[in-house]
């Protein structure tokens, strides 16, 4: 008799133990009761009834997912290949283990797909300098479609376009061009600035001579201070002035 008493509270004791659960504090324990939902537990330590109550277990950390490089045609027509990184977290664990299969592939797949389609609605400019947009767009859609699973997308980010080797090749001559182009605008506006400039300057010398003297002097300054071997002849500014008014009264001698 002790003995069958003995080994029904063993059996007791085992029964008792194997229905104890226990999860972290980032798990969560969804329990089905003869086949039906029957919630979510944890974390901690709880009891499921053994046989009658299964636990399937739930991760609800962020979770990180590479998507592979996919080769896609943008709306202007360059074949280009994208890849992004998928951040999502289980929002709901009851959602994620009975709306959907497997819910890491089909987060994969949605996030692949819509990634693809986004790229290929946009030209190539906007891949390349508008990337937050699509990665908003994208991140909209799939969280969006996820949402039922009990999913929520937190962020998804494009890594990497690689761009054909010609298409490369085309877009470091366009830039070139630019560059060039700017180059020739900066260039063109600065003679013309100088223009004004000098002649503005030249207005003020016709009105006083003396400014000419001036400048003719710290000319001299300047070509003395390079320690050179150059001989300068310096012709006072009235000796041109009556040059050109003599070579102006010849032809009118010549007239008369």
């Amino acid at each position: 008799m002790g003995t069958l008493i003995g080994t029904f509270l063993t059996f007791l004791l085992v029964f008792a133990v194997s229905g104890l659960k226990l999860d972290r504090e980032y798990q969560r324990g969804v329990i089905f009761r003869l086949g039906r939902i029957n919630g979510v537990r944890g974390p901690g330590v709880y009891w499921v009834f053994p046989l009658v109550e299964q636990k399937s277990q739930i991760d609800i950390r962020t979770k990180t997912v590479t998507i592979e490089p996919q080769e896609t045609v943008t709306a202007d027509s360059v074949t280009i290949k994208v890849n992004a990184v998928l951040y999502y977290r289980i929002l709901d664990p009851s959602k994620a283990i009975n709306k959907v299969e497997n819910y890491q592939i089909a987060v994969y797949q949605t996030a692949l797909t819509t990634l693809r389609n986004v790229v290929g609605q946009n030209i190539l400019d906007d891949v390349l300098q508008n990337r937050d947009k699509i990665n908003s767009k994208v991140q909209e859609i799939v969280d969006e479609i996820t949402e039922p699973w009990g999913v929520v997308i937190e962020r998804v980010e494009m890594k990497d376009v690689e761009i054909p080797t010609a298409m490369q090749r085309a877009m470091a001559k366009e830039a070139e061009a630019i560059r060039e182009k700017r180059a020739r605008i900066i260039k063109a506006a600065a003679e013309q600035e100088a223009s004004i400039k000098l002649a503005e300057a030249s207005k003020l010398i016709a009105e006083n001579p003396a400014a000419l003297e001036l400048r003719r002097l710290q000319m001299l300054t300047e070509v003395g201070a390079e320690n050179n071997t150059t001989t300068l002849v310096m012709i006072p500014s009235d000796f041109i002035n009556l040059a050109k008014r003599l070579s102006d009264q010849v032809p009118h001698q010549e007239q008369q």
